[in-house]
């Protein structure tokens, strides 16, 4: 697995407010676009684009709620990915970069 990313989401996050009144959670996905975001920052080009070919979402995640976001190479061209609150697992995929 790779070196961990960590993402905190603001209390106040502007999607968790209308997603849900009363019951706040970030949206799938933008906790898809951090991940990509996670994976770029650490060298990953995103230039020729990327499929998702996978994805589920286990539990919440809540404004305030600090993300861990691991990932490694399964075959060439190809990432899983997975995405913890502390322990708990919330999100887990895999994603598809088009050859050169």
């Amino acid at each position: 697995m790779s070196p961990p990313v960590h993402v905190t989401f603001a209390l106040d996050h502007p999607t968790a407010s209308g997603h849900f009144p009363g019951d706040p959670i970030i949206p799938g996905a933008v906790l898809l676009e951090t991940v990509l975001g996670a994976l770029e920052s650490a060298g990953q080009s995103l230039e020729r684009g990327v499929r998702l070919t996978s994805a589920k979402f286990l539990a919440p995640v809540r404004p305030g709620d600090s993300i861990e976001i691991l990932w490694q190479p399964i075959v060439a061209g190809r990432t899983r990915f997975e995405c913890r609150v502390g322990e708990r697992r919330v999100v887990q995929g895999a994603l598809e970069f088009p050859g050169p």
